[in-house]
């Protein structure tokens, strides 16, 4: 499913927004006037302009992350798939060892494909929460 490119765009803009929309003031603080020495920020905003930028960064980094590996898997499977049809041209002597071996190491893809979907899909939302959590810093009152 997370092998559309769409469907984890989605998942990314979501986390984005409500990483935006759920941040506090010391968020937004921290964003545009973030605690560095002020030769920094001051002449030339480089700072502010970087972590702005790290707003699209974020979740632009969890979308390809997901997007990656499971498309990965994908590809692999195809690729022994496409080796099935492949060594059935060459003749049943050399072609049905082939193919079961395939087959074989087809169907452990599979069960592997499947892992590293649940830890990407662990990974992606962790990571959200971690990028939430961020957003609401707790105040600081002195």
């Amino acid at each position: 499913m997370t092998g559309n490119i769409n469907i984890t765009f989605f998942l990314a803009v979501t986390t984005m927004l409500v990483v935006n929309f759920s941040g506090n003031r010391e968020y937004w603080k921290e964003i545009f006037w973030p605690p560095v020495p002020a030769w920094l920020k001051v002449p030339v905003p480089m700072m502010p302009v970087i972590e702005l930028f790290g707003i699209f960064t974020k979740p632009f980094a969890l979308m390809v992350r997901l997007f990656a590996n499971i498309m990965g898997g994908h590809a692999i499977i195809l690729s022994l798939t496409c080796i099935i049809f492949i060594t059935c041209q060459l003749g049943a002597l050399i072609g049905t060892p082939l193919t079961v071996v395939s087959f074989a190491l087809m169907i452990f893809m599979n069960c592997l494909e499947l892992l590293v979907a649940f830890i990407q899909a662990y990974v992606f939302t962790m990571l959200s929460a971690v990028f939430i959590g961020l957003a609401l810093p707790e105040e600081h009152h002195s």
